[in-house]
């Protein structure tokens, strides 16, 4: 069985939004100085890397992260790889899905191919259309490999409202570089980090069939 990784690696080197806490961490107690063992702490934001929202992300009385169901984020999830020309999700995209037996869909675009340290404000985002349709399909998590579902500049944050009126999911910032287009297994649980508005994960595909 084949195991694809595609969570993004964290390091001081990751991009994060702009203006957002960069990644930091230090060795606390050290064994080359006499200690019995490495230890060490963490700094970062809750959107570093791969990561999963809560609505408490972009809604004043929003649910935390540890309230979302966490079988959402494991089961069957189809790929779907985007021309590198798409700007944005489209309905022409998805219309022709067979999604009668899919509950979570991952979306493969351009944002795959850069480094984890590189930002860009160029991301392609989720369109309102395509994300009533995916809501009326029934879809239970959406994942993007840019790191957010609106534009960069948006303040309003409509998609990801919508998603959440729907009750769907998210994740950001996934790797899907190496992954062909196809039905996988997912697995990706956010930390059960209380009260707060995201978590990174570490996400996983497990291979079942050949590319649709």
């Amino acid at each position: 069985m084949k195991i694809y990784d595609i969570s993004r690696t964290i390091s001081p080197e990751i991009a994060v939004w702009p203006g957002d806490q960069k990644f930091e961490s230090r060795l606390m107690l050290k064994i080359a100085d006499g200690s019995s063992v490495n230890l060490s702490s963490i700094l970062l934001s809750t959107h570093t890397g791969t990561h999963a929202d809560a609505p408490y992300h972009y809604l004043a009385d929003g649910a935390d992260i540890t309230e979302l169901p966490l079988e959402k984020y494991i089961g069957p999830a189809l790929v779907v790889e985007l021309p590198a020309s798409a700007d944005h999700i489209k309905i022409e995209h998805v219309k022709d899905l067979n999604l009668s037996k899919i509950k979570r869909i991952l979306f493969k675009t351009k944002s795959s191919q850069l480094a984890d340290s590189v930002w860009t404000d160029d991301i392609v985002y989720l369109g309102a259309e395509t994300t009533e349709f995916l809501g009326k399909k029934g879809i239970q998590l959406v994942g993007m490999d840019g790191p957010s579902m609106d534009p960069v500049k948006s303040k309003t944050m409509d998609t990801h409202k919508m998603l959440a009126r729907y009750g769907i999911v998210n994740l950001e910032n996934l790797l899907l570089k190496d992954v062909p287009a196809g039905e996988y297994e997912l697995i990706a649980l956010p930390l059960k980090l209380k009260g707060l508005d995201a978590s990174p994960v570490r996400a996983v595909l497990l291979e079942k069939n050949a590319a649709v």
